[in-house]
């Protein structure tokens, strides 16, 4: 039950999903904070459920890292009403000094494009060091005195 809720007023539930790229896997080791109206309900990835009394909720959601303490800070404002579920889902950023996207769901992770972008660059910087030493030495074998 929700702290302060009365019991048989009647109520719902916030089931809120919690997601990060799969790029991101040291994310992980870090699990995003959760909290109604400035109470911490949970610390958890995945999918959690709270039940909440009817009417307007504020809820944020940010993951505790190291440099910075706080990232992927996002907030929502959920109306619910007696008996209902409100599914939202939050997906922390891809990169750290980006916020995270809470709502209802699908959401997508805020700086992908950013992301993709410099995978890119670095596969392609890879390839280029890897396919220079390669016919570095392709060229310096196939040369007979």
């Amino acid at each position: 039950m929700y702290p302060g809720q009365q019991q048989g007023a009647p109520g719902g539930a916030i089931a809120i999903t919690t997601k990060y790229f799969w790029l991101a896997f040291l994310m992980g080791l870090f699990k995003p904070e959760i909290s109604f109206n400035g109470q911490i309900v949970a610390k958890a990835w995945g999918r959690t459920v709270v039940p909440v009394p009817a009417g307007q909720h504020h809820v944020h959601v940010h993951v505790p890292y190291l440099i910075p303490s706080r990232i992927g800070n996002a907030d929502q404002g959920v109306t619910v009403r007696p008996g209902e579920t409100v599914e939202i889902e939050y997906k922390a950023p891809t990169i750290a000094f980006l916020g995270g996207a809470l709502g209802t769901p699908p959401q997508k992770f805020p700086g992908m494009v950013a992301t993709w972008i410099m995978l890119g660059v670095a596969l392609f910087i890879i390839l280029c060091a890897c396919g220079g030493s390669l016919i570095s030495i392709a060229s310096s074998g196939s040369t007979s005195p």
